[in-house]
Parts: structure tokens; C-alpha cells; sequence
């Protein structure tokens, strides 16, 4: 059994991303003001300014100055891969990168998608994702961010950008902020308080200016009454002042509302600079911006610091040496003039199969053994009859789901389906018999003439400006779609082989499912990407031991979150705070049916010896700002260590997570959060160390009243195991 069929493709793209640009943010500026002086006013304001929706070749285009060597800029989705290109890779979605809890992988796929991105001429691509954060599980976009936890996302986040930016491209951090749903979300409120706001919400795109992060971009919604673009407190204070982001601000597309207010209050471009009118209208800035600096209602210190934080960002990425030019056009099909697809794939099919959860393996029903006979049951075993693209967008869930709906998307340069490749690696000594259509009936017919049964179901969620089988964006339920409950009741009443493999854009209520008792396996696919059927192929025949972890909690019904999307544009006051997903279940003692952190392997792991080492201050951190934040935030407290062995009979990884207790004298603190994890593969027999490296900011709460990160006084509980309830060791420090 082998782990990782691509390792030194892995290998080598992270280690590629490490040789990010040496441009410093100070060098950058140095260059972006010497720039500013050769600037007319015009020009500035044609910088910050959009062209026009399907002004230009990309969905985002600025105006190109003639006064300095300086394109027009081409900002392009996605989360996933390159939006209205082709040939692109269509990587597994950012819940998948999560689902792995591989720091080198996560990185290896930002690499690649950032090298995607500059071989089409992009000069910043619109990711990675951290809003929707995923408070609400049934929320329509969490699928493109990396977790509901702000630690898991936010090394995600990290990583990603390092990935990303290291190939060359600016990375964007989004949707800044609280742009928790679908439904309204270009009206509605998000009412937070401020210790929520800083240690939920803010947390990962903290991490993401530690990295140095080029852009950032603000969402729909209001933030306490007042649009998130126009924010003062969101983008000047909290943003640029706080976390100390040197980038620039621009608009998500069409979140822009005043010419003046979003302009002082630090929005720095607004995109696409209209609305998506023919004609176009709605333009803010660009003249509109001019005519404002001359009759002195916005200055033009403003304006030109607009322009210094575009430049410098581009600078910061080196994109003035021999950038590529824009090599395609979304308007016209997308066909691009270079394959930027190289050896991606690998990585595609590396981060899908890591990604993938064992949930329940009765009997050690997994790894196939040579059955005689399968049946492969659903409509989401095969691609969708009328091709992978069918739907703009992927507006709809025909076929095997491999990624949501919406801008989140790119074109699939193929797609392989799980019957096909189940169908690859079987033997001639395996009988398959199909039925691909969700009908009950026909699924138990099939089940019936076959040892073993695999079934697929689906639960699909996008972009609210798609309404897909009745829902807008956020799905309206966490039952699976196109009756699958229904669909594996009525095959495992025949097969007592009953395997479920589930392609979901989060969780799922699986009560029905489980109920079952012929059900002995399921399989968490998430959203896979194109490499998707090969991926689970090799889970399922045992090539590797899965060892994808929840990103997320799934609950034994919806109502256990606490949460759900909010109808008819009423504002969200956020009431359960800091509470949500694993810390809402722990503090309010629900059982999950599958908690956060939880995945099953082919082979077995003990902890031992846990070693806790952490020597910190109590008190506030200091004043002084650098780029991500108080200049001590990430200052190292000490290490927490545990010794992981593989006790099992085969090769396998394994995620060994730690969890911080805080005292009391931190008030209203959940029971434990997420502060450290590490990836460990191991053969049989042998064993590695996980070490978790403490920062201040990890042992820190948000004390509203100093405006400051403090680590309590007291007893901190220690907690190192194989999920957020799975622990196996238990300590304790004292600050």
C-alpha cells in the first residue's frame, strides 16, 4: 500500500511556493511612489477603477496608464481554478484542502493554481476563501473556504496565499466579512459584537496578512448597519490598522454604494466598476472619483494611497518583470492560447483522495477485496449525460458532484466519474451491474444481483444568484438531494454490503442512512474536482488509507447547530457568538453524530507521552502593529508534543489534533478550541513525534475593553487526540 502516488510533484510545488517573491511590502512601495509622481489624475483614478463589467478579457479589468509601464490589471475567479478558462485544472474545492489537514499539500495546491493563474496572464486571482466562515451548516458557499474553525481555515488561508503568491500571482483574501449566507446577502445586516468579531470571524484573515496576502476583498452584506465597502471600522480600523494590511481593499463585484463614503473609509478599487446592466451603469468612481478630490469632498492623499497599495502589491509579486499576457477572454468561450494544465492533475487527485473521510467502516468492509460481484447505484456514479459543463456555472446537480455552483467554479477539462473508474480497476473476475438514475426501485433491482452495493448521494449548494432544485444558493435542508435516503433504504433491504459514498458541499444529516443495518461503510468525497472517480478508486481498492479529517461537525439533526440561514433580509445578530459548529455542541453537551476533527483509517494509532513545554506572560500584547497584527502576537510561547505510533498492519496518516482549555479568568470561553494539528505518515510499526508550536496569539483572548489580545492568568487544559472528542491525552500548564 502506498500513501501519495505524487509526492514529489506535492513536494516540489511546496517547496517552489517557499521561494516567494524577495520583494519586500517597503521595497515595493519604495517603487509604487516613485511611480505615483508620473501619474495624471485621470490615470490614478483609472487604476483604482474598474472598465466596466465585460469591459475587458477577465471579469475584473482596470485601466491601463500610458505613464508608466503598468497593464491593465486582469483580476479573475476562483477558489477552485481559473473561472471562464480552458483548458484549466479543476482542483478539489477549498472544504476538500481542509478535509486533508496537510499544511505541504494545502500549499502544493495553491502553487499550482497560482501557476494556473499567471500561465493565462492573470494578475490576481479572486481566492482563497475565508467568509462564508460556515456558522451555518447548510450555508450556500462554505464549500469554497477550508473549515468552520478560524485556526484550521486560517492555516489554510496561509497556506494557500504562500502557495499561490509564492507562483507569482496576487492572491485575494475573501469575503471580508460576516457574509455568512446566500439569501439577502446584498441587503442584509451582520451584527456582531467585537470579542466574536476578533476570534471567530477576523482570525483567518489575521493569518492571511501574516502572509503577506496582496488584496482583500470586501463582501456584500452590512457589518453593524453599514456596508462592509464602505466600513470604517471594518476596512481602516480592524483591517488596515490592526492587522496592519499593506494591500489594497477592492469591492466584491457590485458591493460598492457611494462614490465618497467607500472612499474614505478605505476601500481602495472597486469592481467591475458598474453594475451588469447593458449598458452598464452604476459607476462610482472612475470620473465620478475625479470630480469628488476637486470639490474636495475626498482628498487626494486618499486617492494616491488608493493607487500606492495597487502598485506596491503588484510590485510585491515581481509582476513588472516579464508578467505574461492575458491569454484568453471570458466572453468568448474562454479558450486559452497556452495549456496551463502541466502535471497538475497529480496534485488534484493527491488533495482529493487525502481528503477523503472514512465514517464508518463495520467489519472492515473497506478496502475491497476482489468482490465478486458490485452494483453501483445513483445518478452521481456517472457524469452528467449532457457533459461535465452542461450548466453555466454548474448550476445544476446532474451527474457526479465534484464542485458546487456559482463563481466559485472553473470548466472541467475532463471529468472522471466513480463508475468509470471503479470500472478501470476492477478485474474481469468482478461482475458490475449498474443503475445510474436515483430511482429506488431500480437501485434495489440492480442491488439485488450483486455481493457488494455502492451507493451515491448527493447534497449540492452554490452562489445565490443561481437557484438550483428549488434552492437559492443555501440549501434548504441537510437532507440528501433526489430522494437519497429513500434510494439506499431500498438497496440495503437487499444487500448486506450496503457501501455509502457521499458528495456533499457540507454536512449532512445521515440518521436515515445509518439506520440502516446492511449500511457497513460510508465515505465522505466532499467536493472532489475532475480527478474525483480516480480519487475514490483508490480509497476504495486500498491503495491508501484514508485519512481525511471533518472540517466540520455532523449533527445528529440541523437543529442541533443552533444555526440556520435567515429569510426575508432580516439581520443577523449573530446570537451564539463565539459558539459555533464543534463549540457550540461541546458547550452545550449535544452529541454529534460525527464531531469535528473525526475520520477513520484503514490501520490503527496510539498516542503516548505527551510533552508540554509553554512559558508565557500574562498580560496584554503590545502596541506596536506589523503586517498581520501586534508585533508579539506570534511570538512563540513553547511547543505541546505527543508520540503518534501506527499500531495497524498497514501504511497510513494520521492527524493528531491539539486542543487549548482556557482558564477562567478568560470569561465565556468555550470548552476547548482548535490550537495546533499535524499530519503524520507512518508505516507499520512505526512512530512519529507531532509537535505543536504555540504562539501567543494561540493562548490569547480578546479583551473588548483593553482593544487587545490577552493571555489569562490561571490553568490551561491540554488535549491531544485523533478528533475533538477522540482524545488520548490530557495535561495541563499554568501562566
Amino acid at each position: 500500500m502506498k500513501y501519495r502516488v505524487s509526492s514529489i510533484n506535492v513536494a516540489s510545488l511546496a517547496l517552489a511556493s517557499l521561494a516567494q517573491a524577495v520583494t519586500t511590502w517597503d521595497a515595493a512601495y519604495e517603487k509604487a511612489l516613485a511611480d505615483l509622481g508620473k501619474l495624471t489624475q485621470a490615470e490614478k483614478v483609472g487604476i483604482v477603477s474598474g472598465v466596466t463589467w465585460e469591459g475587458g478579457p477577465c471579469v475584473g479589468n482596470t485601466y491601463a496608464p500610458k505613464s508608466i509601464g503598468y497593464p491593465s490589471l486582469c483580476l479573475q475567479d476562483g477558489p477552485l481554478g481559473i473561472r471562464f478558462a480552458n483548458p484549466v485544472t479543476v482542483f478539489p474545492a477549498g472544504i476538500n484542502a481542509g478535509s486533508t489537514w496537510d499544511r505541504e499539500l494545502i500549499r502544493a495546491r495553491g502553487a499550482a493554481m497560482g501557476e494556473e493563474a499567471k500561465g493565462l496572464g492573470v494578475h490576481v486571482q479572486l481566492a482563497p476563501v475565508a467568509g462564508a466562515l460556515g456558522k451555518i451548516p447548510s450555508a450556500g458557499r462554505n464549500w469554497e473556504g477550508f473549515s468552520s474553525d478560524p485556526y484550521l481555515s486560517g492555516i489554510a488561508m496561509g497556506e494557500t496565499i504562500h502557495g499561490m503568491q509564492g507562483s507569482g500571482v496576487q492572491a485575494c483574501a475573501k469575503h471580508y466579512i460576516l457574509n455568512e449566507q446566500e439569501h439577502s446577502r446584498e441587503t442584509m445586516s451582520s451584527n456582531i459584537d467585537d470579542r466574536t468579531m476578533h476570534e471567530i470571524y477576523l482570525w483567518p484573515f489575521y493569518d492571511a496578512v501574516k502572509a503577506n496576502v496582496a488584496s482583500v476583498m470586501c463582501s456584500y452584506n452590512k457589518v453593524n448597519g453599514t456596508w462592509a465597502c464602505e466600513n470604517e471600522k471594518v476596512l481602516n480600523q480592524l483591517l488596515k490598522q490592526e492587522l496592519g494590511f499593506r494591500g489594497y481593499v477592492m469591492s466584491d463585484w457590485n458591493a460598492q454604494h457611494s462614490t465618497v463614503a467607500s472612499a474614505n473609509t478605505g476601500l481602495d478599487m472597486t469592481m467591475p466598476g458598474s453594475d451588469f446592466n447593458q449598458p452598464p451603469g452604476s459607476i462610482y468612481w472612475n470620473n465620478n472619483l475625479a470630480n469628488a478630490v476637486a470639490n474636495g469632498t475626498v482628498s487626494q492623499a486618499r486617492v494616491d494611497d488608493m493607487v500606492t497599495r495597487i502598485l506596491a502589491a503588484w510590485y510585491l509579486l515581481e509582476q513588472d518583470q516579464g508578467y505574461p499576457n492575458v491569454a484568453f477572454s471570458s466572453w468568448n468561450g474562454g479558450k486559452a492560447n497556452v495549456d496551463v494544465t502541466a502535471d497538475h492533475a497529480s496534485v488534484a487527485r493527491t488533495v482529493a483522495r487525502d481528503s477523503i473521510i472514512l465514517l464508518k467502516n463495520s467489519n472492515n468492509s473497506l478496502p475491497l477485496r476482489s468482490p465478486s460481484s458490485l452494483a453501483i447505484i445513483g445518478s452521481d456514479a456517472i457524469v452528467n449525460p449532457d457533459g461535465a459543463n452542461a450548466c453555466t456555472d454548474r448550476g445544476c446537480n446532474v451527474g457526479t458532484l465534484a464542485q458546487g455552483w456559482g463563481s466559485g467554479t472553473a470548466q472541467f477539462p475532463y471529468l472522471i466519474a466513480p463508475l468509470a473508474a471503479i470500472k478501470q480497476r476492477s478485474t474481469n473476475m468482478t461482475k458490475i451491474v449498474t443503475s445510474t438514475t436515483d430511482d429506488a426501485t431500480a437501485g434495489a433491482k440492480a442491488a439485488a444481483e450483486a455481493d457488494t452495493a455502492i451507493v451515491f448521494v448527493t447534497s449540492d449548494s452554490g452562489e445565490g444568484y443561481i437557484t438550483v432544485e428549488g434552492n437559492q444558493g443555501d440549501r434548504n435542508n441537510l437532507d440528501p438531494w433526489h430522494g437519497g435516503n429513500e434510494l439506499v433504504k431500498a438497496v440495503a433491504a437487499v444487500n448486506r454490503n450496503t457501501i455509502v459514498v457521499v458528495h456533499s458541499t457540507g454536512p449532512m444529516v445521515l440518521e436515515t442512512i445509518l439506520a440502516q443495518p446492511n449500511v457497513v461503510a460510508v465515505v465522505w468525497a466532499g467536493l472532489p474536482g475532475q480527478e474525483s472517480g480516480n480519487a475514490l478508486a483508490d480509497v476504495l481498492y486500498g491503495d491508501v488509507s484514508p485519512s481525511g479529517k471533518l472540517p466540520y461537525t455532523i449533527g445528529k439533526s440541523a437543529e442541533d447547530y443552533g444555526v440556520t440561514w435567515l429569510a426575508n433580509g432580516a439581520s443577523d445578530n449573530f446570537p451564539e457568538g463565539v459558539l459555533i459548529d464543534y463549540r457550540h455542541f461541546d458547550k452545550n453537551e449535544i452529541t454529534p453524530r460525527y464531531e469535528f476533527g473525526y475520520g477513520l483509517s484503514y490501520t490503527r494509532f496510539n498516542f503516548s507521552g505527551l510533552a508540554i513545554n509553554v512559558d508565557a506572560t500574562s498580560g496584554p500584547t503590545v502596541k506596536v502593529v506589523g503586517v498581520g497584527g501586534a508585533a508579539d502576537l506570534y511570538n512563540s510561547v513553547g511547543t505541546i508534543s505527543a508520540k503518534v505510533t501506527n499500531v495497524g498492519n498497514v501504511p497510513g496518516a494520521e492527524v493528531a489534533q491539539l486542543y487549548v482549555g482556557f482558564p477562567s479568568t478568560a470569561p465565556s470561553m468555550p470548552p476547548k478550541q482548535l490550537r495546533g494539528f499535524q499530519k503524520l505518515l507512518l508505516e507499520p510499526g512505526a512512530h512519529g513525534i507531532a509537535e505543536f508550536k504555540l504562539t501567543r496569539r494561540d493562548i490569547s483572548y480578546w479583551d473588548v475593553n483593553q482593544q487587545k489580545w490577552v493571555v489569562p492568568k490561571g490553568t490551561f487544559r491540554v488535549y491531544v487526540g485523533a478528533s475533538s472528542r477522540d482524545i488520548r491525552l490530557d495535561g495541563s500548564f499554568v501562566i
